[in-house]
């Protein structure tokens, strides 16, 4: 059992991978919905420190500015990855968030890709390609899951 966070940029997929992951039956928590963060877009600390504290296994997904925080209660700090290009198609054709319909948006994305990005690259103790079939991904994360340090 662990606890594995999967972050990146908006359209790399965490969304997509969470749905996979809890339709086969994993505990999964996307903070981009149901209050996880606060309106400053940081985690709310002490829920995230009691998710953490109760549930051996879990996969959670998101970026945010304070997750490093708790990068110490995860087994696996995944950074899902694409190309600019492939993100932008995804936030673009996507109608499930409004994130990156506007061009304010998708230059708001380029420039997290430059400068955030590789921050979450040397937080993380593996990257993956979003652009990977969900399946094999989740695949991936299931080993994860069964395999904490």
């Amino acid at each position: 059992m662990a606890r594995v966070l999967v972050t990146g940029m908006s359209g790399a997929g965490k969304t997509t991978l969470l749905t996979e992951l809890s339709r086969r039956g994993y505990d999964t928590i996307d903070t981009d919905y149901d209050g996880w963060s606060l309106p400053d877009g940081e985690w709310d600390e002490p829920r995230m420190t009691a998710l953490l504290a109760d549930r051996p296994e879990v996969v959670v997904s998101g970026t945010v500015a304070n997750q490093g925080r708790f990068y110490d209660r995860f087994d696996h700090v995944v950074l899902l990855s694409a190309p600019l290009g492939v993100l932008l198609d995804r936030v673009t054709a996507r109608s499930t968030n409004p994130y990156g319909k506007t061009a304010e948006h998708r230059a708001e994305i380029a420039r997290y890709v430059r400068e955030v990005e590789p921050l979450l690259r040397r937080g993380a103790t593996c990257e993956l390609d979003g652009q990977r079939p969900v399946g094999e991904l989740a695949d991936i994360i299931e080993q994860l899951l069964g395999a904490a340090p």
